[in-house]
Order: C-alpha cells, then structure tokens, then sequence
C-alpha cells in the first residue's frame, strides 16, 4: 500500500471518529422532556355517560393513567388548559370551597390557567373561590395568567377585592421549574373568543401576541441567569384551534420562541399536534375523556416532539382509590350542602330513557329540530308557568349551553345538571322577559341566519313553530312563523303584540348583544312587564322565583318536568315534532315567501347589477356591429355640431 493511500484511508477514519464523537455527544447533549396535559375539565370529577351507554372520564380513572405515566417518565410535568370548573355539581361549591383547584393540587398538577369560566360567578366569586383555596392548606397548582389579569389601581375597573386574591394565591404572569435537568418556562394565555365569552369579568385583556413575547424575553432572560440554561417555553392557552387553524394556531404564526402550545378553550381533540413556526400545538378534548401525553426532544434550545400520545379515559381504567374516595367525599358534601334544599340528590334517579338523544357534537353540527333542544326548552316553559301560575307564550334554549346530552337508560339528578350546568354568577337561573312579535321573529332569525356564522347560537323554541329556507337571503331565511298554543293551535306571531318569553340567565344576556354580532343588522330589546328596555346586568331581577322563594334553575326544572312523565321518556320526544322545519330549496316561490326589507334590497341590487350588465353588453353589441358596418359609424359631436 502506498503512502499516498495510506494517509488517504487514515484522514477518512479520522473524520468518521470525528463524526461519531459529534453524533455521541449531541445524543448525550439532548434531554427527553414530558409533559402530561388536559383542559376543559369542567369539574368532571365523575365519569360521565355517553350517547351509547358508555363511559369517558372521571378524575379517578384519570390518576390512574397519570401515575402509569409518572412511573415511565419521573420528571414528566402536569398542566392544564383551563375551564376546570363549571360543569357539574361540584361546581356548586366553587365559590366557598374550590374543590377544583384542591382535587387538581391532589392529584398533583404543576400549573393550569384560568378559562372564561372560571369567571362565571364574577370577580366576586372568583376572588372567593382563590382565596378558599389558600384557606384550605391542600396543594394546589400553580396559575399563570400573563394577559388577563385585574386592573391597577388607578385604572378604570380596579377591584380590590379580586386584586388581592390574585396576590393572596400567588397568581403569576409565568414560572421557572426545573426539573430532570431541564428548565421550564410556563406561562398562561387568554383568548380573544374567551374574553368575549366572560363579559363580566372585570380583567383587563391585553395582546395575547405581545404579552407572549415579552414574556419569553423575560422568562428566558430569568432562566439564563438562574439556572444558566434557556428553558424550554410551554404556553398554556385558553385559545383555541378550529379546523386547524385558530387563535393558537395565529399565535404560534407570529411569535417566536413557543415549543409547546397546551390548547384550550374549544374542546379540540388533536390526534396528531399542529406544527407552525416551530412550535407545536396539541389538544387532547373535554371533561377529562383522554390525557395527553408528549414527548419532546430538547437539544437546548428547541423542543421537537417525538412522541405524542392521547390515552383515552373510561371504564377500561381502573380507579386511583385516593381520588375516588375524595371524589365520594365530595359527593356527599355536594348532597348535603347544595342538594337537599331542592329535596334531591346526586344519584337520584329521575326516569329511564329508551330514546337516543342528540350527542352536543351532533346539535352544534346542523340547523335541525332536536329532541334534546325540545326538551329542554319544553322543560323550561313547564317549570315557569308551574311557578308563576300564569301562562308563557315561548320559551327557548341554545346550543351554547347545552353541556351534555341526556343518556340512555337511567337518568339521574346528576346527568341532568351536567347537561345544563352554565350560567353566569348562579347555575343557570330562568329569567323571564318580554319581546314584541317583531323581536320575536328576529329571535327565530338569529336561529337561521346567525348560526352558520356561530354554531353556538342555535336556538330551540317551545311555544313556536317556524320553517326557513336555509337558500334565502340573510336575515329573511324564516318564511313562516307562529305561536304554537298547548292545545296545538297556531296563531300568526303578531309584531306589535307583547309576548312573555322564559330564557336562562346567559341566553338572555345574549340577546340583547344580537345587535354587536349581526352587525347592526338586527336587534332585540328585553322589555319588562311595563315595557321598559332592559340591560344585561338587569336580569337578575327578572328571575324567576319556586313556590319556595329559591331562583328557579334550569337543571332543576328539566329534572322536576321529568319526573311528571312517571318512570318512563315521553315518548314524544322519541322523535323531533316538526316545530322547527329547515330545508333547503331554489324554487321562486320558497325563494320569496313572505320577504322583508333585507330580501327587497337584495332584489334591488340584483335589479341594478342587471341593468348595468344589459347597459354593457348592449354597448358592446353596437360596437362590434358598427366595425362590421352593420350600424352607421357613431358620428363626432364637430360632425354632429356642423350637421346642426
């Protein structure tokens, strides 16, 4: 072998060695990182039914899957998305108890964020719920809020009270925690859609964008500094994706810097995260029905997922008894402290249930007549008239607020509350307003028209009966309309006549923001009995009182209305009665029923775009005919001057 090849063979092996060592040293370089999530939690702490009979969920079967996780990865950290609370009747306790929190900090969560509900029993009920949570000395987890946080004092809105429970229970913008040799930064998100969903309150809502980037600055500047290392940046946001597009999806777009984006808020359920930007995003669904489980790559200064896991939650887990047996205590405090005064209790049954109900998933997807919407509407009409004695012309309901479907088989107390479990600052009172017919035709309206654009504000009548053309005209799509009478007459719905209609509280609220979300187009005006225009924050004096003097709710109105059907579904609501008819046609005469102003204008510009485009084609038809000298050329105004 000759030297030339010789040196030739040794550089090569050289580089290979080389090449070996830096491959060996950046796979030692890198650490595995853990994070175990949730959101939308809505107090959950039970395993609920679905549609089929089956179960998802319950916060024992969900330890049991975080511990078996916490065995293969020790240094994995727990966070959640927020919305833990409201959605079940260990909601009730929220204000004087926390048991959210408490259960959370049990089962060992790191940090979670708050959500628009969270804020459901106002600054008021909040500061409460934060400052029982100290009281408690149970663990808790960390909150981390950067951009939704109560005004100064000074500024307008400050609130004192809800100040210092920020500050009593350690609120922060974000974290450092270190753990397995790696340092996280966490910082907590509130979205544009989640702020509009908790008008009451009381925060100050700052750029989700711009508060994201001064906190990774700030953040990796602190991380640097303290631990010498930059930190991998988890942000907890209760934002939201659609479609795989969103708000999260908008804030990993334009800030840099994010390895992880935990997404709340919409209920999303990723099987496989969204990576933008470098930043990966990832949602594992509500009520606790899967955890999720990602694992990351960090090189030191960026994460890539590895591995990603949603483990789903049911009766195939077995129980964490420690959580099931604080649950069961729980429960019991529940039937004690909130259940007895309404002479009920958490497992009583109500009737059984032969009927399959629409899932939530299946109301929010089509305009269609539900059965569950009836109900629920049907229920509400019912308890009203049962408690004021006197007759209510329509009653309604929203997709937006309706939680859960009613199961098959047993139906308990239970079941019933987690279906209609929202309210704001109480669960779910009943109010009871005035509309004239013309705002009660621009309600049936909201329903066909607004819905498309907000799949939360289908609406379902009881007392109405309606068909619209999902073809027509925006804002002219309901063709037909009348008050359906309990004896199954039906009379034409007249505008200048006052109708007393029995809504929830936050339904309520809503109507009166038509105006904002269909642009000014349309409006409704809750009146009282008198006629005078109410505001929002004026309902609360319009609820409606039992024979007891206790704010009528709307789970227990569904749960009494049921119990007048004696063990068994009615079966009217086996199917849909044909109250509200949606269909679909091009042909004129359904094309132009019974049209209002928005569809005349519409005609008007067609009218318009019509003539204009004759007027053109004419032109052009003259032009080309006088080329081929089949017109007379067009004469100049000189020649036309001289001719005079």
């Amino acid at each position: 072998m000759n030297v030339f090849l010789k040196k030739t063979l040794a550089v090569i092996f050289a580089v290979l060695i080389a090449i070996s060592a830096c491959v060996l040293v950046s796979a030692e370089s890198n650490k595995e990182v853990t994070v175990l999530f949730t959101h939308d939690l809505h107090s959950h702490f039970l395993p609920s039914k679905d549609e089929d009979g089956g179960e998802f969920g319950g916060y024992a079967r969900l330890m049991t899957a975080i511990n078996e996780q916490k065995k293969k990865y020790p240094d994995a950290i727990l966070v959640d998305g927020g919305d833990f609370s409201m959605g079940s009747l260990f909601q009730t306790c929220f204000s004087t108890d926390a048991l959210e929190l408490r259960m959370m900090g049990l089962m060992g969560y790191d940090v979670t964020v708050f959500g628009n509900h969270e804020f459901d029993y106002l600054p008021e009920g909040l500061a409460s719920m934060l400052n029982s949570a100290v009281e408690s000395k149970d663990p808790l987890p960390q909150i981390v809020n950067a951009n939704y946080l109560p005004p100064k004092e000074g500024e307008d809105g400050y609130n004192a009270e809800i100040t210092k429970a920020f500050e009593n229970y350690g609120v922060k913008r974000y974290i450092l925690v270190e753990r397995g040799g790696v340092c996280f930064a966490i910082f907590g998100l509130f979205g544009t859609d989640s702020d509009d969903c908790a008008p009451n309150s009381g925060m100050k809502f700052e750029s989700p964008a711009e508060i994201s980037k001064e906190v990774i600055a700030e953040a990796t500047a602190e991380s640097k500094e303290k631990y010498g290392k930059e930190p991998v940046v988890i942000c907890l946001s209760h934002s939201g994706t659609k479609d795989g597009q969103g708000e999260d999806y908008d804030l990993a777009q334009n800030v840099d810097g994010i390895d992880l984006i935990v997404s709340g808020h919409t209920h999303t359920s990723l099987e496989e995260p969204i990576e933008v930007n470098d930043t990966h995003i990832v949602s594992a669904a509500e009520y606790g029905k899967y955890l999720g489980v990602v694992n990351m790559s960090f090189d030191g200064s960026s994460a890539d997922v590895v591995d990603y896991e949603l483990i789903k939650i049911d009766e195939n887990v077995a129980e964490d008894k420690q959580i099931a047996s604080k649950v069961a205590e729980y429960k019991a405090y529940v039937d004690e402290n909130y259940l007895a005064q309404y002479g009920a209790s958490f497992d009583e049954v109500l009737l059984d249930n032969p009927y399959k109900f629409d899932s939530v998933d299946e109301v929010y997807a089509t305009q269609h007549d539900s059965t569950l919407g009836n109900l629920f509407a049907d229920a509400y009409k019912w308890a009203a008239e049962k408690a004021t004695g006197e007759t209510i012309d329509v009653a309604l309901t929203a997709t937006g607020v309706i939680r859960e479907t009613i199961p098959l088989g047993n139906v308990t107390v239970s079941d019933v509350f987690n279906a209609a479990s929202l309210g704001v600052g109480t669960e779910g009172e009943l109010v009871r307003v005035y509309l004239t017919g013309k705002d009660l035709r621009t309600a049936l309206e909201v329903d066909a028209s607004v819905q498309p654009l907000m799949k939360a504000a289908q609406l379902f009548f009881s007392g109405a009966d309606y068909s619209f053309n999902t073809y027509r005209m925006i804002f002219n799509k309901v063709d037909s309309a009348y008050i359906l009478r309990a004896d199954g007459t039906k009379e034409a719905i007249d505008d200048n006549k006052v109708y007393s209609v029995v809504t929830g509280m936050y339904v309520g609220q809503m109507l009166g923001s038509v105006k904002e979300k269909s642009f000014g187009l349309l409006t409704i005006t809750p009146m009282d009995k008198d006629g005078n225009a109410l505001e929002a924050d004026e309902l609360v004096n319009h609820v409606i009182k039992d024979k007891n003097g206790r704010p009528l709710k709307e789970w227990n109105a569904i749960s009494e209305y049921l119990k007048t059907m004696n063990g068994e579904m009615d079966k009217k609501y086996s199917e849909p009665d044909g109250r509200k008819t949606v269909y679909s046609s091009l042909a004129p005469w359904d094309m132009l029923r019974n049209p209002n102003l928005f569809t005349f204008i519409a005609l008007a510009v067609i009218l318009v775009i019509i003539l204009i485009i004759v007027l053109v084609v004419r032109a052009i038809v003259r032009k080309i005919k006088r080329k081929k000298g089949l017109l007379p050329p067009k004469k100049s105004k000189k020649a036309k001057k001289n001719q005079d």
